[in-house]
């Protein structure tokens, strides 16, 4: 056995096992080691799936030779016997920044944006960064790799974390005792991508998310027709995407809705992402699912929050409370759906957390066969290495794990961390376990000595009698030393010794508080009492977990709402058709439809509602809002139309609710004011606890968002390098996009080669006749202006939003054919503003305009039937015209009039029932269908507030109790989704 030590040490030794022959050699003679290792008698772990029990494992030259029950060894074999220790293939992370140097920050250029690129001969967004590389920026970082090694990792995959694109990663073992010659397993292992911007660059666009997927799918179209031989100048950026697409394509999402957003990117180009997710997947797992992206997943749940006061306790929304409460449970419902993913260490505050996280997933119900395969051969797989690294099969490299057990038990220790064949000790895997109880003999005392915690890690009692005294022991490399206090506090004892493997007596120096020297000696009792394992494990079972909801928040549903068939009956029907208002009248809903309209209806297995003394009506519809959205404005350039709000629809803002609950169905979700021509819009159907793609009208009309005024020429922004800054230079941008869309046009239909632009692919839509312009606008000279650029490319503006001096131009407003949503009554409250009037709706509308009233505001759009109530003061209005402004108005100008705005039969059961007259301050939604389905019930919503108030509180409990065991907290604090208006940035 001692030749057998003596002959590892020599393998130690020598000769790098990865020394080329071609490689000079001027510090001794030269000499290749091919001696052989074998691990014997170990219950070896091949892959997840492939388990040997009493196995042996031999390796040569860093690579593994064979794993079996049975194996010949060579004579020139160092054996080493593994009985009762386990062997895991080592850990393996692909979303890594290891030895990346960290991106410098660009010095910020003032209040004045930059609009250009600061590069040349590169891609013409900064962002775009395909061209770089990690290793252009590597350097082994040796105490970085000693700690990743200790949390059992042995290859990495690491890139530059910066820009939308970020250029190519490199594969990189974990290995301090060779170079990067050895260490570099692929200079190239896959292409990074993400939303967000470089850090390196203050090139303004984009400045929101929708600005990010709209370059992305430029990039792509660029891509395509650079590769073709389009360009007439060179492009490295370009060069180096067409060069790395057919690698591994990785997508840092972070979030749930943004995986979704990511793989449709995919998707519309043939790409298949692998995903950075966020933890939140759990949330919508058949929507990611669907998306048969692998992911890679943190493992960085969220700590309690300390919620031992009351009023800071008010701060944590119930959301937040939940998330800390479920997000353990995401690798298990992952696994539970098939969904492929391995595990990550980014965005973990400390490595060392990696353990007791994923113990606690595996605790919330992740089987261990599926933890390994998340660190081992799923990674290894995502990145088209599975004959190199996350197995033990014959031919891969000799990366592996020793422990003293089950590497998902929490007592079991991390002996060694092979990489490429080249030992690295972590704990000393001879060191005996010295836990249990003695009796302590110091001096002339006796003393109980109680040894307890982790094998690596002893904690120790020493008690006189029932007296408990101060004391500290440290275990290290077969030494214990001890030390304690006596009762009073003032004399220590200090003792050391040898640890014998042969025996479970302690004994050694005694250095007494007098100075003195002498011998202790501490007879085992017992043994480590197993109760204590298991109490110390009980720390990390799972909670309870709560119910998902729909969305998973405060008044989401416990299922999915679902179509119903409904009748209502003897209700007060204000139809915002021809009909009128119809009396004791009944409407029976069906299928989503209006199926029928009359008086003493019947329809069996229908839920039957006395509507006596209510009213129903069409539901309302918001022809210009900013609520469910993660973004507003894209004001990187002063023209946007290549983005879309239908890329940011946010499913769960709780505003979606709110405008349920004061009647809200339909809402065109505008891009904001602040360049020219905006954002294209997406047309809503608030349907709460459904995906941002259901609640997009089917076949929905397309519109866009231009802006007029001081917003656009950035009057309030102090910035003063984007063309326009005039009113005048607004009017001359817009002819020129124009006139150049016709160009592209001309161009794309002469059979030439042509670049596809999506910004110009919009603007040929309006041109057309295919796309419809909703423009923010105030004053009656850039309204005339507009209908002029309008009329002289032949096409229509479809509505001005705000319009507050439209009473001034009503009578052109009629004749180009253009209709209006305006305020009720907001004047004065900007400069612009300074001649609104509260009778402008009525005059427009006597004048032939189709007038709707809108919010703008996420407050106001709740109470939008009082807003409707005000024209019938301010200018005469009776109440089934002031009421079709909210109705059959706002429909109209939107072109889904065929579908929703009234209740005729056959339209969609987009239906509210009030308890009282509509138009007045006292009425209340009582229940809000959209397809026949009920999305808001008054009735319900107080069941929900005292369900919330129920759900906090046990929240807050199992929190406090969280504390209570010592876990870490953090400090309350507020998330509230942000409010947008049109000048948000």
């Amino acid at each position: 056995m001692k030749m057998r030590f003596l002959a590892l040490a020599t393998l130690w030794c020598s000769v790098s096992l990865f020394a080329q022959d071609y490689f000079p050699n001027n510090e001794g003679v030269k000499a290749d080691n091919n001696n052989f290792t074998a691990f014997t008698n170990a219950k070896i772990y091949i892959s997840p799936t492939k388990i040997l029990d009493n196995g042996t494992l031999l390796i040569q030259n860093g690579k593994v030779v064979q794993a079996a029950k049975s194996v010949s060894i060579p004579k020139n074999t160092v054996i080493i016997n593994l009985e009762g220790k386990y062997i895991y293939p080592s850990f393996i992370d692909i979303y890594s920044d290891f030895g990346v140097e960290k991106p410098k920050k660009a010095s910020n250029g003032g209040r004045t944006a930059q609009y250009g690129p600061s590069r040349e001969g590169f891609y013409w967004n900064d962002h775009i960064m395909s061209e770089k590389n990690a290793l252009s920026s590597f350097s082994f970082d040796d105490k970085k790799a000693k700690e990743l090694r200790e949390a059992g990792f042995g290859v990495v995959n690491t890139h530059i974390q910066d820009g939308i694109v970020r250029g190519t990663g490199a594969l990189i073992t974990l290995n301090s005792n060779g170079t990067d010659n050895d260490r570099v397993l692929d200079d190239k292992s896959a292409q990074y991508l993400s939303f967000k911007k470089s850090v390196t660059s203050q090139q303004s666009y984009p400045t929101s998310l929708m600005g990010s997927m709209a370059l992305l799918r430029q990039m792509y179209h660029d891509m395509d027709w650079y590769a073709k031989g389009n360009s007439t100048t060179k492009d490295r950026s370009l060069e180096a995407l067409i060069a790395h697409k057919n690698l591994v394509q990785i997508f840092e999402a972070k979030d749930k809705g943004h995986i979704l957003r990511a793989d449709k990117i995919g998707d519309a180009f043939n790409i298949q992402y692998t995903i950075l997710a966020g933890g939140n997947e759990f949330e919508s797992i058949n929507e990611v699912k669907a998306t048969n992206a692998s992911l890679i997943v943190p493992l960085n749940f969220p700590v309690a929050y300390d919620v031992s006061n009351p009023y800071q306790a008010e701060y944590v929304s119930l959301e937040d409370m939940r998330f800390w409460n479920q997000a353990p449970t995401n690798p298990k419902v992952l696994a539970e759906h098939g969904v492929t993913f391995s595990f990550t260490l980014h965005d973990l505050k400390e490595t060392a957390s990696f353990k007791s996280n994923l113990l606690k997933a595996i605790a919330y119900g992740l089987p261990k066969e599926k933890a390994l395969a998340a660190l081992t051969t799923v990674p290894a797989q995502i990145l088209g290495k599975t004959n190199q690294i996350g197995s033990l099969e014959k031919g891969s490299l000799a990366n592996f794990l020793i422990t003293s057990g089950d590497i998902f038990e929490k007592e079991t220790l991390l002996y060694e961390n092979w990489v490429q064949g080249q030992q690295n000790i972590i704990l000393d895997k001879n060191q005996k376990d010295i836990r249990g109880e003695y009796d302590l003999v110091a001096g002339e005392n006796t003393y109980k000595l109680s040894i307890s915690g982790e094998i690596n890690k002893p904690k120790v009692e020493v008690k006189e009698g029932e007296d408990k005294l101060t004391a500290k022991i440290n275990f290290d490399n077969q030494w214990v030393e001890l030390s304690f206090n006596n009762k009073e506090g003032d004399k220590v004892y200090r003792m050391t010794a040898p640890v014998d493997p042969s025996t479970d007596l302690l004994t050694g120096r005694l250095w007494l508080p007098n100075g003195s020297e002498s011998t202790f000696k501490a007879t085992k009792t017992a043994p480590f009492d197993e109760k204590e394992k298991k109490a110390d494990a009980s720390n990390d079972d799972s909670s309870e977990v709560l119910a998902l909801t729909y969305p998973n928040l405060g008044y989401g549903y416990k299922s999915k709402a679902q179509q119903e068939t409904i009748l209502f009956k003897n209700a007060t029907v204000w139809t915002s058709e021809d009909a009128g208002i119809l009396e004791a009248t009944d409407v029976l809903v069906k299928n989503g439809k209006i199926a029928k309209i009359g008086k003493n209806l019947k329809a069996s297995g229908a839920t039957v509602v006395d509507a006596t003394g209510k009213h129903l009506t069409a539901g309302i519809i918001d022809e210009h809002t900013h609520i469910a959205a993660l973004a507003v404005n894209e004001s990187g350039q002063n023209s946007s139309a290549e983005v879309t709000m239908e890329d940011v629809v946010n499913p769960e803002h709780i505003a979606i609710y709110r405008n349920l609950a004061g009647g809200v169905t339909t809402a065109q979700l505008l891009h904001g004011s602040a360049n020219p021509i905006g954002g294209r819009s997406a047309i809503l159907k608030l349907k709460w606890g459904v995906s941002a793609d259901e609640m997009i009208y089917s076949n929905s009309p397309k519109f866009i968002k231009f802006a007029l005024g001081e917003n656009v020429k950035q009057s309030n922004w102090n910035s003063y390098s984007r063309f326009p800054q005039t009113r005048m230079g607004v009017e001359q941008m817009l002819i020129n996009y124009f006139q150049r869309a016709k160009e592209y046009e001309a161009k794309k239909k002469s059979g030439q080669a042509f670049r596809y632009d999506e910004e110009m692919e919009v603007l040929v839509e309006i041109l057309n006749g295919e796309r419809f312009i909703s423009c923010h606008s105030y004053v009656q000279s850039e309204i005339n202006m507009l209908m002029k650029v309008a009329e002289k490319f032949n096409f229509k503006v479809n509505t001005f939003t705000h319009i507050l001096e439209g009473y001034k131009v009503a009578d052109k407003m009629k004749e180009h054919g253009v209709g209006a949503s305006t305020f009720s009554d907001w004047w004065a409250y900007k400069y612009e503003v300074n001649d609104a009037i509260p009778y402008n709706a009525a005059i427009m509308q006597s004048q032939g305009v189709t007038v709707a009233l809108n919010s703008d505001d996420a407050e106001m759009s709740r109470r939008l039937n009082q807003e409707a109530a005000k024209t019938v003061k301010y200018g005469g209005m009776t109440e089934l015209e002031a009421w079709k402004m909210i109705t059959i108005n706002p429909a109209k100008l939107l072109h889904i009039d065929e579908r929703v705005g009234s209740i005729k039969e056959g339209k969609d059961a987009d239906l509210v029932l009030w308890n009282d007259h509509p138009l007045s301050v006292y009425a209340k939604a009582e229940k809000t269908l959209i397809d026949g389905t009920v999305y808001f019930d008054l009735e319900k919503d107080k069941q929900q507030r005292e369900a919330i108030k129920a759900e906090r509180s046990q929240l807050i409990n199992l929190m406090l109790k969280e504390k209570g065991k010592g876990a870490a907290t953090q400090e309350p604090q507020k998330n509230t989704d942000e409010l947008f208006h049109c000048d948000s940035l």
